[in-house]
């Protein structure tokens, strides 16, 4: 039947996945999925670039030929050498001056180095001065690591306070446990897969915290929505009102990040793929990667971690029990619902009504109600306006 695909009850927000109902899977699938990058963390460590294991860097131009004959020449000279080293990336780089190839070593002394790039220049049949080289220290890495733990942590308090102003400390704590989650999932990833770590791959990283902010924003708006004045009425509990806001909101977060994600691919698969640029593919890559994790985690991750710290407020959870007393009535016959005439009542709703179900069916004090014992109009002791003590009327 048309309209009724996955994909149009989606746009419609009438998926009806269930979402938080699942919440002890999702949580168990996030705990798996952390519990093997930190194991990847520890037994395989990370693919560190020169700039944070340290190393060398050699330049030469690219008319000595393609690159893969530039990279089998300088591992030629390196073995010449007795250097024991190893070219970890080449790249293709340009410059005002042309073209050039970028040669990636692992740690050379200075004596080793000048021998090498003269190797490299009876390889290349060119002249030593037009190979540079350059040393890395890895002192510089961990500068870069230093001020980028520094700018996250800012971040987060900075996000921290940000949400508790515009929703509540609960929403603040499950939006940044969803952050944490897609950095240590992404590292993750990183680890196993052994990605190289450079500095445009922290930058990367810092980059994604961004979108995976937002994307959580979008989800928690629409449940602050749905949620505002819940405990007002028995229609819904809680975690049922933040489920609707998901499966309301979820086309949105879908279509945000696959529209992220096409140009990002577009950096990695088209400017590092067929260009050969690697500073591209280093910064690709761990957006690409980046936000596609923030997708998942912030649909079964914030949300589902937010009703888990909403269910153990005492007046949500009073709320919660007043719906399911109150379907359960329902289902036994002992309430019948608003609006239903007297002679449409089921006959089982006749018998006696347990006190205890009758008073959590109820439905919830609206505000500015009337307490039950007082009526309006004039009346006062529960006596009407025309009987008073005493015999007569008030003149």
């Amino acid at each position: 039947m048309a309209g009724s695909g996955l994909a149009s009850r989606l746009y419609r927000g009438e998926a009806g996945l269930n979402i938080i109902g699942r919440r002890k899977l999702w949580f168990a699938v996030a705990g798996a999925l952390i519990l093997v990058a930190v194991l990847s963390f520890a037994l395989r460590g990370f693919s560190l670039g020169i700039e944070f294991a340290g190393g060398n860097s050699f330049q030469v131009p690219a008319s000595v030929g393609t690159l893969e004959r530039a990279e089998q020449q300088v591992d030629a000279a390196l073995a010449a050498e007795g250097a024991g080293a190893e070219v970890v990336t080449a790249q293709k780089v340009g410059g005002t001056g042309g073209d050039f190839y970028e040669m990636r070593t692992t740690q050379l002394t200075a004596e080793q180095a000048n021998a090498v790039k003269e190797e490299m220049a009876r390889e290349f049949g060119i002249p030593v001065d037009q190979i540079s080289g350059n040393q890395v220290s890895e002192a510089w890495g961990s500068q870069v690591t230093e001020r980028a733990l520094l700018g996250l942590i800012i971040f987060v308090a900075l996000v921290m306070v940000y949400l508790i102003l515009r929703f509540e400390w609960r929403m603040a704590v499950a939006a940044v446990a969803s952050l944490v989650m897609n950095l240590i999932l992404t590292a993750g990833i990183y680890s196993l897969v052994g990605f190289e770590v450079t500095p445009s791959t922290v930058i990367g990283f810092l980059t994604i915290l961004g979108f995976a902010l937002y994307d959580v924003v979008v989800v928690f708006d629409k449940v602050q929505e749905n949620t505002r004045g819940i405990t007002a009425n028995n229609n819904q509990t809680y975690g049922e009102a933040a489920n609707l806001a998901i499966n309301q909101s979820l086309m949105r977060s879908l279509n945000t990040s696959v529209v992220a994600l096409l140009p990002v691919g577009g950096l990695l698969f088209i400017g590092a793929g067929l260009l050969g640029a690697g500073t591209l593919k280093d910064l690709g890559l761990v957006l690409f990667v980046g936000m596609a994790v923030a997708f998942f985690s912030s649909i079964l991750l914030a949300t589902p971690l937010l009703v888990l710290m909403k269910n153990y407020d005492p007046r949500i959870r009073a709320h919660n029990k007043r719906v399911l007393a109150r379907r359960g009535a329902l289902a036994r016959g002992e309430v019948t619902p608003k609006g239903t005439p007297p002679s449409a009542a089921a006959p089982e709703a006749a018998e006696p009504v347990d006190p205890e179900s009758a008073a959590l069916a109820g439905a919830a004090p609206k505000v500015g109600a009337r307490p039950a014992g007082k009526r309006s109009g004039g009346a006062r002791g529960g006596r009407p306006a025309g009987n008073r003590p005493g015999g007569g009327k008030r003149r």
